[in-house]
């Protein structure tokens, strides 16, 4: 894989931070980056379960009418709670 592409932003950030991240010698751009990254991988998860939350109740409510297909073989706990 290729290095990703970086492009320069501006941020506002309280300077008494900002000094003592730069006097402990704190990538501040780096932090930042994987700060962004994962808000952004948790919004995505959140959007993508609202848009599915539909279907997981479809499926709930399916289980709860019929069972689980494979309960006999769950070992898992709350395996037995899909028995019909």
């Amino acid at each position: 894989m290729g290095a990703a592409t970086k492009r320069k932003t501006s941020l506002t950030l309280d300077s008494a931070v900002l000094d003592g991240a730069k006097e402990l010698g704190i990538n501040v751009s780096a932090v930042a980056e994987a700060a962004l990254a994962k808000a952004v991988a948790e919004a995505r998860r959140k959007t993508w379960l609202t848009e599915n939350a539909s279907i997981f109740a479809a499926q709930s409510d399916w289980h709860e009418r019929h069972g689980h297909p494979l309960a006999d073989i769950i070992t898992a706990p709350g395996g037995s709670s899909w028995r019909s």
